[in-house]
């Protein structure tokens, strides 16, 4: 295809169901150059019909995604865990106004479309104990309700966030919180665990 339009722009991403796109993914949707796409997204960001997320990161400005799935995307491999997993659940009263998420990667936060997204670095052998989920037709990563819970208490024990005192663990399954928990060989994890429980 030569000469790249915003119809037909528009109609592919939305026939592919592509919410968030990079422009090496369109690159090769499109079959045309990156030097092309590269114009074509600084032309219509100008006109607003696309929005930058962070640099490579883009969404169509009236098709937004879910925020749980731009936090998965933004910044990956993550999954949504901590406080904003806990107020899904309703295991915290509290709502949430950043996203927080677990990564194997470096700490990192983000600003996007006014909201904060925030990533805390987790030891690869921890990283599990999450689920595919949809949340408004997009299929999203988000920790187990136990998971999110041994995750916040692992950072409660690393005197990096305070205790809610205020959590309602009816539904929380024992066994479960007690099989993440050895993820993190941690001796402080271990004894909150054990005193919450």
């Amino acid at each position: 295809m030569s000469k790249l339009n915003w119809p037909q722009f528009d109609k592919t991403l939305r026939d592919k169901g592509l919410k968030i796109f990079t422009p090496l993914e369109l690159t090769r949707i499109f079959d045309v150059s990156y030097n092309t796409i590269r114009k074509f997204l600084f032309r219509y960001s100008k006109k607003n019909f696309i929005t930058k997320l962070k640099n490579g990161l883009y969404i169509l400005t009236n098709e937004k995604p879910s925020d749980f799935l731009i936090a998965n995307k933004l910044y990956s491999p993550s999954y949504i865990s901590l406080e904003t997993a806990l107020s899904y659940y309703h295991i915290i009263p509290e709502s949430v106004y950043s996203i927080t998420s677990l990564s194997t990667k470096a700490t990192r936060e983000f600003s996007a479309l006014n909201i904060q997204f925030s990533y805390q670095k987790i030891k690869k052998s921890a990283f599990t104990g999450y689920l595919p989920i949809r949340v408004k037709e997009n299929i999203i990563l988000i920790a187990e309700p136990e998971k999110a819970l041994v995750d916040y208490l692992y950072f409660v024990s690393l005197g990096k966030k305070k205790k809610n005192e205020r959590m309602n663990l009816s539904k929380i399954s024992k066994k479960k919180v007690l099989k993440y928990e050895k993820l993190f060989v941690y001796q402080p994890l271990d004894r909150l665990v054990k005193e919450i429980l």
